[in-house]
């Protein structure tokens, strides 16, 4: 009787599992998404064990799913649904760093379990920023940052670009690094080989040359530099018998397509304590905790809004049966919100360029219309760029049974 009770607990159990459609449970950390997923695996010659090992790899799948729809926009996961079936689902457990199965039963000849895991962001965002698929998810900016770090028993600053660099365990940079990817900004060159400027013959004159930070982020990719200082010391003032240490940390973020600094941060907090170098790492770390809090919410509003600023470019439009299908796909383009205007620039038999005023850069443009579909027809994006896009006509594939049915002599039917 207590078997069968606990079956069908498990049967509700997986049942509200099965129709959930984001992880039950929340973030460990900036690196890990942690969740309950569900997996079934078919049972073949009474081999249960094969059964439950494929189950769970079904499961481990889901969770992976689930991060990468976590890390990319809905139009960017759409658009590459090819890269995650054929390379990333594939070596899913690759992106696994535990899992637990917390139950199992057999059912209707499949085996079916709750599995819970913790699947590496980390490891996937390289993935897919390796295959230039997570820097097209412009809703955030890439980020390269450059924190000075000082503290009373530092001889010198801290930092890892420049001349001379001194290796170091970064602290305020990483507590604000670990905070921006939690809220889904996108960081580069912050691994544990920092990236050297003079491979691409950057020279630093000093370790606040802004120009040759934007320098290098542009060799990067980074959308944004955030460039600044982290500093702490014992204050005068004293609570009591114990001492009090103050943390300072001031910060700029820089748009690296217009070179312009577009955010300001300043941040200060005070902590007490009878030990000094405690006292100023702790003065340091609450510093930073404030300072990524401030930072996240100025660069996304900033961002959001800078995505949203009305840009101007071309689209190259051209293929085959080409009036019917631009008229189709113009009549598309009347309906996006994001379109201000458009005007044609030049019209032929079979291309057409226009110009396009759009709510958002070009690559929100190609995501947006990448999700409008034809009846007879598909859409091939090529050279995307700030200024231009171009769009052209493809065939649907056909129905296999159509096209046998033209290479054969029609059947008869006798009845």
């Amino acid at each position: 009787m207590l078997k069968k009770t606990s079956s069908i607990g498990f049967i509700v159990l997986f049942i509200t599992v099965l129709f959930i459609s984001e992880p039950s449970s929340a973030v460990e950390d900036s690196s890990i998404l942690m969740g309950v997923t569900t997996g079934k695996g078919r049972i073949t010659s009474q081999n249960l064990q094969q059964a439950k090992q494929n189950a769970v790899y079904e499961a481990l799948k889901v969770a992976v799913q689930n991060a990468f729809a976590k890390i990319v926009s809905k139009q960017v996961f759409a658009s590459n649904l090819d890269f995650f079936y054929s390379q990333v689902l594939p070596h899913a457990s690759d992106y696994i760093i535990t899992y637990q199965v917390l139950g199992g039963i057999e059912n209707k000849g499949y085996y079916l379990v709750g599995v819970e895991s913790k699947v590496d962001i980390h490891k996937l965002e390289k993935t897919l920023t390796d295959a230039r698929i997570l820097n097209a998810n412009k809703d955030k900016p890439v980020i390269l940052f450059f924190i000075v770090e000082k503290t009373p028993s530092d001889l010198l600053p801290k930092y890892w670009w420049g001349k001379n660099p001194i290796p170091y365990q970064p602290l305020a940079e990483t507590i604000i690094i670990e905070q921006l990817i939690q809220d889904r900004f996108i960081i580069t060159g912050n691994d544990s080989v920092r990236p050297d400027p003079s491979f691409y013959n950057i020279t630093f004159n000093s370790i606040y040359d802004v120009a040759a930070a934007k320098g290098l982020g542009k060799k990067m990719d980074a959308d944004m530099i955030v460039f600044g200082k982290a500093v702490s010391e014992e204050a005068i003032n004293r609570m009591g018998e114990e001492k009090t240490f103050n943390s300072q940390i001031d910060l700029e973020g820089y748009n690296l397509e217009t070179g312009e600094k577009v955010v300001t941060s300043q941040v200060q907090a005070v902590v007490k304590s009878d030990m000094e170098n405690e006292g100023n790492i702790q003065a340091l770390i609450k510093a930073a905790s404030l300072s990524a809090q401030d930072l996240s919410k100025q660069l996304n509003e900033y961002w959001t809004g800078y995505l949203r600023k009305e840009h101007a470019f071309d689209v190259t439009i051209k293929g085959k049966n080409f009036l019917p299908r631009f008229i189709a796909l113009k009549q598309q383009f009347k309906q996006m919100s994001g379109i201000e205007n458009m005007q044609p620039k030049e019209l032929g038999t079979d291309y057409a360029v226009m110009e396009i005023f759009y709510k958002g850069k070009s690559s929100q443009f190609a995501d947006a219309v990448m999700l409008k579909t034809f009846d007879s027809f598909g859409l091939e994006f090529s050279d995307i760029t700030d200024t231009l896009v171009t769009i052209k006509f493809i065939e649907k594939n056909a129905d296999p049974l159509i096209d046998d049915s033209k290479n054969k002599t029609p059947s008869v039917d006798k009845n």
